[in-house]
């Protein structure tokens, strides 16, 4: 009986311990959820508000949109001609190898272009932007800037949230490009489809809207990322750890949010567009 009783204990009491672990998630999950909500909407309180600051704009345009063209020219390339390569073999089995072109173009309009620039975008800007903006706070210069009556909001946020939002969709738009240009090179020069009829079925199957619901999906994922940024490196406590986990926490919530944006994004502009 008294075994009994012990163990009677044990399971009651790491019941009551695993129940408490889950209330304390849910109320911190709840705490920084609010506390987003309330950087967001002071983002948006001054970014409307003088002085402007063009210059950091510009810095933070150059930063997120000129030095990720590289890895996006190569990443778009070989993600067209891999889609190119196993488009055909799938459909080559049901003799519509013709539809190549179409099927990759919408896929990466739709989905590939502004999801995969995305998740580019989320893991080098999103983590230089709370590394940065978490030195900072560490080192108390964003407390000089409030001393100095500087908004550190207006001052590292509001820069640079604009700048993903704007630089983003031009990134994803130069992914769709190149992207398919190599489906066009594999396609008509590897996989010997006939240059016309290539051309043809895309201009049959691909319209307008297509390319603007992966755009408008891009300049959400530029905002979020830029956000989710921004806002773990004002989080940032305990020097160089708190920096650390900052940036971790930062590139993963920002691919998070992209791929559970993206299912939400696509159910919404699929009945508008």
């Amino acid at each position: 009986m008294e075994n009994v009783e012990k163990n009677q204990n044990f399971i009651v009491r790491k019941f009551v311990e695993s129940t408490s672990n889950l209330g304390k998630s849910i109320i911190e999950s709840v705490d920084g959820l609010g506390r987003f909500t309330r950087f967001i909407l002071r983002f948006f309180f001054w970014v409307f508000k003088p002085p402007y600051r063009y210059k950091l704009f510009f810095e933070q345009f150059y930063f997120i949109g000129n030095k990720s063209i590289f890895i996006i020219l190569l990443s778009g390339s070989f993600t067209g001609m891999v889609m190119a390569y196993q488009t055909y073999f799938g459909f080559k089995l049901i003799s519509v190898d013709s539809l190549v072109g179409p099927v990759t173009a919408l896929t990466l309009a739709k989905e590939l272009a502004p999801v995969l620039t995305g998740l580019i975008v989320a893991g080098r800007a999103g983590a230089a932007m709370a590394a940065q903006i978490g030195t900072m706070k560490v080192t108390e210069q964003v407390d000089a800037l409030e001393v100095m009556g500087i908004n550190s909001i207006q001052y590292l946020a509001v820069p640079r949230i604009v700048a993903a939002t704007v630089t983003v969709p031009m990134l994803s738009a130069l992914f769709l490009f190149i992207g398919n240009f190599g489906s066009y090179m594999v396609g008509t020069k590897a996989l010997m489809i006939d240059e016309a009829i290539y051309f043809q079925k895309i201009g049959e199957f691909m319209f307008l809207e297509d390319i603007w619901q992966g755009i408008i999906k891009a300049t959400v994922f530029g905002f979020i990322i830029g956000s989710i940024g921004t806002y773990f490196g004002f989080q940032v406590t305990q020097g160089a750890q708190g920096v650390g986990k900052g940036t971790n926490m930062a590139v993963v919530w920002g691919m998070i949010s992209v791929l559970v944006l993206d299912y939400f994004l696509t159910s919404f502009l699929i009945h508008i567009l």
